[in-house]
């Protein structure tokens, strides 16, 4: 593994996964929540933030966290591997409450409430990207593809992992 993604829905945990990961492998990491957002809470363009993933992806090792379906489909051109954090509604919905006050490395502010419209968007994230992904990935089975359903079966892949089991 020397390229690889972590996606889910918002709340599912790719952030802690992907640091987790990091420390497991080394590879650096790259937040895509940090190229696309501005510390005023305003985004990107969409051709700055494509510039920047592309000059992401041109590193020969990474990791990536985020999901952003607009861009995910050049991500996994680049990637060798995937994890795929394919958790219940509910565990993402209250993940995204947990965190709010809290300073993350991936963001570049601090979330002070649950926006509404993001909190709709993690609501339908199941019955439209869920699809979307899953249909991507099919495309991609060259690549090693781990979709986890739990975070226990991600922790049991990371323990295994970082112990050079798996």
């Amino acid at each position: 593994m020397q390229k690889a993604l972590v996606i889910g829905c918002p709340g599912s945990g790719k952030s802690t996964f992907a640091r987790r990961l990091q420390a497991a492998t080394g590879l650096p990491l790259i937040y895509l929540d940090q190229l696309n957002w501005n510390a005023d809470k305003t985004w990107v363009s969409p051709e700055t933030l494509d510039a920047r993933i592309e000059a992401a992806l041109a590193g020969d090792q990474w990791i990536i966290d985020g999901n952003y379906a607009r861009t995910l489909e050049v991500r996994l051109q680049a990637c060798d591997t995937v994890f795929f954090l394919d958790y219940p509604l509910e565990l993402c919905l209250k993940s995204v409450e947990q965190r709010i006050g809290t300073v993350r490395p991936d963001m570049p502010w601090v979330e002070e409430e649950l926006d509404p419209e993001f909190a709709d968007f993690i609501r339908a994230f199941p019955q439209i990207t869920r699809p979307k992904i899953l249909t991507l990935l099919e495309r991609y089975q060259d690549r090693a593809i781990h979709i986890f359903h739990s975070r226990a079966e991600a922790d049991v892949f990371l323990d295994r992992f970082s112990t050079g089991r798996e």
